[in-house]
């Protein structure tokens, strides 16, 4: 089993923490450029991380990716309520990627413009929502859903791209597993 990604990746660690304990191959790319990108190219058409090789088989995006596992390690399945913090989490994980590449472009983007103020909406609120669902105990554990929250989580403070002070809960999360042997051993900042 070989996993495909960036260690900086957001989606590519929820798959790395998943895996902590399976044995697998992690190849880390450079994504933008050089045999990086020609690895991806070759492997993932879409050209996006993680994708995951198993037994001939191509598997793309990390919610699919994290359904392959589920079924072949017999992963407890988890709850649509989980379904839909996994959609708010991968909400808020895109409009942050969109807006870091913005600038890693180089590309001036107006506060104003449509764009960019639809993702700043985007993110504050379905933080301010996931930061309410710590504090009610929804992702208590280390499910899959608590997994790709810290690795959003975690992401946003690596890159500094939100305050989080307003957003208590979402801080003392982060805390809470900050000191997982799995958590540091795949910690982007390495």
């Amino acid at each position: 089993m070989k996993l495909y990604g960036s260690t900086t990746s957001p989606f590519v660690r929820r798959i790395r923490l998943l895996l902590a304990n399976t044995a697998h191959e992690f190849i880390n790319l450079n994504i933008f450029e050089g045999e990086g990108r020609e690895i991806l190219a070759s492997k993932n058409p879409t050209l996006k991380v993680p994708c995951l090789e198993d037994e001939g088989q191509m598997i793309f995006d990390s919610r699919v990716i994290y359904n392959y596992l589920k079924a072949k390690f017999d992963y407890p399945s988890i709850t649509w309520d989980q379904e839909n913090q996994l959609t708010l989490i991968d909400a808020a994980n895109d409009s942050f990627v969109s807006l870091f590449m913005l600038k890693r472009s180089n590309i001036e983007a107006d506060a104003d413009a449509l764009f960019v103020r639809l993702q700043k909406e985007r993110v504050i609120s379905t933080l301010t929502l996931l930061d309410q669902m710590v504090e009610a105990g929804e992702f208590d554990g280390w499910s899959y859903p608590s997994i790709a929250l810290f690795t959003l989580i975690d992401w946003v403070e690596f890159r500094n791209l939100h305050p989080l002070n307003d957003l208590g809960h979402l801080k003392a999360f982060r805390e809470e597993h900050i000191e997982r042997i799995e958590v540091t051993a795949t910690d982007p900042r390495l």
